[in-house]
C-alpha cells in the first residue's frame, strides 16, 4: 500500500470567503453537491480537523443519521488544536505537538487518504509546507463580502487544475494539485 494522500475540501464563495459557510452554503446544496461531498468522505480513511471545525462537526454529526453521517461518525478523526486537552467524539484523537510535523509523519505512513475538512489555517499551513496532494474547492456563485478568505496573506503556491465540474446551481467543483 502506498504512502498516504492528503486532501482538503472547502466551500468557497466567489470572492474567496471560506469563513462560516453554514451561513451561506445551504441554498446551493443539492444532490450533485451532496454526492461530491459524500465522495470526499468515502475516499478517506482519516478525517483531519482543526479545533473550530472539530467543535462545529462534533456538535452536529453525532446526532445525524444516514450514509454521510455514518461515514463521518465512523471514520478516524485527528484534531489539530493547541487549546483542547480532550476530544469526546467517537474515533477522535488529538494531534500532540507540531501539527505540520505530525501530518508529515502521517503522510509518510502507508495507508489511504487523509481528508482535511474546513480548517482554514490548517489548509494554509499544509499548503505552505507542501503536504497537500489535492485541494478541492466548491466555489459558490455568491459574493459574501466579508469574512476570512482562503488565500489572504499567503505566499504564492503554484497549483494545476486536474478536474472540474459545474453543478446546476452554478457551483464549480474544482480540484487542484501542486504544480
Amino acid at each position: 500500500m502506498p504512502a498516504r494522500k492528503i486532501t482538503a475540501g472547502l466551500f468557497v464563495a466567489l470572492d474567496g470567503v471560506v469563513e462560516a459557510p453554514e451561513t451561506w452554503h445551504f441554498p446551493y446544496l443539492n444532490e450533485e453537491m451532496s454526492a461530491a461531498v459524500g465522495q470526499m468522505y468515502a475516499e478517506a480513511d482519516t478525517l483531519l480537523l482543526g479545533r473550530v471545525t472539530y467543535e462545529a462537526f462534533a456538535a452536529v454529526w453525532p446526532y445525524q443519521t444516514g450514509e454521510l453521517a455514518g461515514a463521518i461518525n465512523g471514520i478516524r478523526k485527528l484534531v489539530a488544536s493547541t487549546t483542547l486537552t480532550t476530544v469526546a467524539w467517537s474515533n477522535a484523537a488529538l494531534i500532540e505537538g507540531d501539527v505540520v510535523a505530525a501530518v508529515k509523519e502521517l503522510k509518510g505512513q502507508r495507508g489511504g487518504t487523509v481528508t482535511l475538512a474546513g480548517s482554514i489555517s490548517l489548509v494554509r499551513a499544509l499548503l505552505r509546507a507542501g503536504l497537500l496532494d489535492e485541494l478541492r474547492l466548491l466555489i459558490h456563485p455568491l459574493v459574501v463580502g466579508t469574512g476570512e478568505r482562503l488565500f489572504e496573506g499567503t505566499a504564492p503556491v503554484p497549483l494545476k487544475l486536474t478536474r472540474s465540474a459545474t453543478f446546476t446551481t452554478g457551483v464549480l467543483d474544482l480540484t487542484y494539485q501542486p504544480a
